[in-house]
């Protein structure tokens, strides 16, 4: 009888190290396809200026072009982001790389101010497919690859991927538009290659969730929001810091290039794209420095951080300052990507399992509305006060926000 376990057990172990190497290498791809495609999300950050200077639009229009990725997220979050459970991880994360490439060559085909905005939805559509989708299907790939490691690996690389990558977008963009020449298409070819790369890899990766087919499936329907009555307070709380906190990725993503070349005379891309990338940069490390920490510790620490790194920011506009804007940037980045781990927590500490996505779908809701309207609101200013004056005035109404729903989520 032993010999017949031991012979089983033999014949079972190589097949479960071929699964585990193979799962293992997926993971790999499936953390380079995440962090290329959020990589082109930020690629026209450093680029909007030349935009700017070609067609002789406003900042206005900047934030205009701006908003509309982040309301293309926002709908796909709601329209397509839970799909996966249903569809499969693999099979939605190609079809959000695919959509991204999409708006690469819309880029590239359709190169006016009409073609940008609609460039920048569909890249936001994709985008919001994608978070949601890549984060679960490495947790799944790494559990499967490492059975009983724990989840550390994942946690790290899916914060990489996503904060990481759309650091990485704009330093790419900025070093290939300073150095390689035709600005506005060398950027956008490299990183439709670097997408592609990882589309055709990811058709190798194994498929980690149920796919429904026909009947099963449930019937379509939007992702919903839900969150305990008794709780509502605390969850409106943390959606306004949570869109207080992207409001800052918001304005390092968009204006702050043309902040570089008209108040700070540094029109160089290569440093636009770098300054994007140290706040991002600091973002994601923050969030794996403080990942064993409290919630509330991340929170707290996270929002004193913020509020002194827009004070710099706000600081550096005003003297002028290339330098403080830089550490502004990166004590502000680092700040809001520990408070918003922390939020994330504190969502998923109030939400009953079997609601906590769509928990999650309020506060994505909430951020990124944030990412959004103030950004706006600073290029609408800017059409009747100075630059300075505007961003005085977004520091002055995000602190505000945070200061009023600190003590709450605190607690």
């Amino acid at each position: 009888m032993s010999a017949i376990a031991d012979i089983r057990t033999g014949a079972t172990a190589p097949r479960q190290l071929t699964t585990s190497r193979r799962h293992n290498a997926a993971f790999w791809i499936v953390g380079y396809t995440f962090a290329v495609t959020m990589a082109f999300s930020a690629v026209p950050a450093p680029l909007y200026v030349l935009y700017q200077a070609r067609d002789h639009f406003s900042t206005f229009m900047i934030t205009v072009i701006f908003a509309a990725y982040a309301a293309g997220v926002v709908a796909s979050l709601f329209l397509a982001g839970h799909l996966s459970d249903w569809v499969g991880r693999r099979r939605m994360t190609l079809i959000a790389v695919a959509t991204n490439i999409a708006s690469g060559a819309l880029f590239l085909a359709w190169p006016t101010t009409t073609g940008l905005i609609a460039a920048r939805v569909i890249s936001g559509v994709s985008i919001g497919m994608l978070t949601a989708t890549a984060t679960a299907y490495l947790s799944e790939l790494h559990a499967t690859a490492r059975p009983g490691t724990g989840r550390t690996r994942s946690e790290i690389v899916s914060t990489a991927a996503n904060l990481g990558g759309i650091g990485v977008g704009p330093l790419l963009a900025g070093l290939l538009a300073q150095y390689a020449g035709h600005a506005l298409v060398i950027p956008y070819l490299v990183s439709e290659a670097l997408m592609l790369a990882g589309a055709v890899a990811l058709t190798l990766a194994p498929e980690t969730a149920s796919v429904l087919r026909g009947e099963q499936r449930p019937a379509y329907r939007p992702q919903r929001i839900s969150v305990p009555d008794a709780d509502r307070p605390l969850f409106f709380a943390v959606a306004a810091a949570g869109g207080a906190v992207f409001a800052l990725f918001g304005l390092f993503t968009s204006v702050t290039p043309s902040l570089l070349a008209d108040l700070l005379h540094n029109d160089s891309h290569a440093v636009a794209g770098a300054v994007a990338f140290a706040v991002f940069g600091a973002a994601a490390l923050a969030q794996i420095v403080f990942g064993r920490v409290s919630r509330r510790y991340q929170v707290g620490a996270g929002l004193v951080a913020v509020l002194a790194g827009l004070a710099l920011v706000t600081a550096s506009v005003w003297l002028p300052s290339f330098w403080l804007l830089l550490a502004g940037g990166i004590v502000a980045g680092g700040g809001a990507g520990a408070a918003f781990r922390g939020l994330v927590a504190t969502v998923i500490s109030i939400t009953p399992a079997e609601v906590r996505g769509e928990g999650l779908a309020g506060l994505f809701l909430g951020s990124y509305v944030g990412l959004a309207i103030p950004v706006v609101g600073v290029g609408v200013a800017t059409l009747w006060v100075s630059m300075q004056v505007a961003v005085l005035g977004l520091a002055i109404v995000l602190a505000a926000v945070l200061l009023a729903v600190a003590r709450r989520i605190l607690a």
